[in-house]
Order: C-alpha cells, then sequence, then structure tokens
C-alpha cells in the first residue's frame, strides 16, 4: 500500500510540475505577445508624429540640417508634447513629451494609450525655456531598438569615434539646439547625475565635471559653471545598470 501512495504521489507531483511549467510559457508567451503590440503600435505612431517633422539638409552633416516642427499639430494630438530629439547613428528621432511625474511615461504612449514600451519624456522638474541648467531625457530600453533602445550605442568606441555623432540636436518651440556629447559612460541606478538644482556656476561647474571625468572615452570638450546641458539616460541590461549621455549646448537657431 505504501508503494501505491508513493506511485501516486510522485504522478501528482509530475502533475503538478506539469501545470506550473505549462502556466509559465503561457504568462511569458503573453508577456512576450503584449511587449510586441506594445512596439509595433509605438512604431506606427513615431511614423505618424515624423510626418509632422520635416528635416531639411543644409549640409552633409547631420547636425547642420534645419528641422521644422509642427508643434501646433503634435499638441493637438498631445499637449505634453515639448520637443524633438534627434541622436546621430541611433533609432533616437522622436518627439518628446513632458508628464506630471517621471512615471506616467514609462507605461503610456504618446497617444496616452497604456504601453509597457512606453514614451520619450523629459524630466518633470524640466521647464525646456531655456532656464534649466541640466534638461534630462528618459527612454525605455528595448530589444528592438526603439525608444532609446539604441542609446546604449553611445558607449561603443566605433560610435565614439565618428565625430559626426558627437552632435545632439533638440528642437523646441523657442527654437533648434545643438549640444556637443562631452561623456558618455554606464553607471549603477542613482540620482546624481539626474540634478536639476544647483545652488550657484560653482556647484554646477563641480556637478559638470563629475560628469565629465565619468565619460569612457575623451571628447575633448570644455565644460564650466556657466554651461548648459542635456542629459539622455536608459537603462541597461534589463534596469541592472544605466546608460547615460551628457552634452553642452553650442548652439541656437531661432524658429
Amino acid at each position: 500500500m505504501k508503494v501505491k501512495k508513493r506511485i501516486r504521489l510522485r504522478k501528482w507531483v509530475i502533475v503538478v510540475f506539469m501545470i506550473i511549467s505549462l502556466c509559465g510559457v503561457a504568462y511569458s508567451s503573453y508577456k512576450i505577445l503584449i511587449w510586441k503590440l506594445s512596439v509595433d503600435e509605438n512604431h506606427r505612431i513615431k511614423d505618424d508624429l515624423n510626418e509632422k517633422v520635416q528635416i531639411i539638409p543644409v549640409k552633409e552633416e547631420v547636425a547642420s540640417s534645419i528641422i521644422k516642427v509642427d508643434f501646433a499639430a503634435l499638441k493637438e494630438q498631445n499637449e505634453d508634447t515639448i520637443a524633438y530629439l534627434k541622436v546621430p547613428n541611433t533609432n533616437i528621432e522622436y518627439v518628446v513629451v513632458l508628464g506630471y511625474n517621471n512615471e506616467y511615461y514609462l507605461n503610456f504612449n504618446f497617444n496616452h494609450e497604456w504601453n509597457v514600451a512606453g514614451w520619450i519624456f523629459g524630466d518633470y522638474r524640466n521647464h525646456f525655456d531655456e532656464t534649466d541648467r541640466n534638461l534630462i531625457i528618459y527612454g525605455h530600453e528595448t530589444k528592438d531598438d526603439s525608444m532609446f533602445g539604441t542609446l546604449r550605442y553611445v558607449i561603443n568606441e566605433d560610435w565614439y569615434t565618428n565625430q559626426d555623432n558627437h552632435k545632439i540636436t533638440l528642437v523646441t518651440e523657442m527654437g533648434q539646439y545643438t549640444y556637443q556629447v562631452f561623456s558618455t559612460y554606464s553607471i549603477k541606478p542613482e540620482d546624481y547625475y539626474i540634478s536639476t538644482s544647483f545652488e550657484n556656476d560653482a556647484a554646477f561647474g563641480e556637478f559638470v565635471n563629475v560628469l565629465k571625468n565619468r565619460s569612457i572615452y575623451d571628447y575633448g570638450v570644455e565644460i564650466s559653471g556657466s554651461d548648459k546641458i542635456l542629459t539622455l539616460s536608459s537603462c541597461l541590461y534589463e534596469g541592472r545598470k544605466r546608460v547615460v549621455l551628457h552634452a553642452k549646448l553650442i548652439e541656437k537657431k531661432e524658429e
């Protein structure tokens, strides 16, 4: 009798194990499906939004192009529209939004639809009106290289060695801004590099010098407490680290 009980118990253990395994497979498949649907929708939205962005080449260099953005049309679709961002030799060519916190657009796209890939968004503490010293923009790391999935390129040597990559373009309703990259690196999650409040030029100068010294490459760019910078940040290695780019403002073209 004891032998039969052991056999029945083993059978039940196997059945339970199989059920758990099947549930795990089903859940994983569900997550993959949701992710695919989310990124496919965001690709469609990106294509639609970029029809409202006109890039007019002036020279061969990307940074020399004039970018015309129809902010009125974009704001009709989402009043949180704040900017357009372009990073050379990445897939980062996105309309940027600004929410009331730094959580909403992690899980909602430009059309305010729930989406696991979220959208590209500015730090809610920023104003994008030329008053902030450190403008910060976030986006999800993605395996299909959408959103900020290609921001990881900036810590690759081949991206660094191409000097055409070192100028980032940000367009707002106030004009078109060119930023010169001065630091790229990866780091464990922290709050320091996303600081937005500084007592004075000296404090900001100390801050930007720390950021410059963190860089894994020497961009040969001078940075001081009187500069203004742009910070791009995304997850790396599924959230275990952050990949970060810092660039200083070097030019503004009036709209």
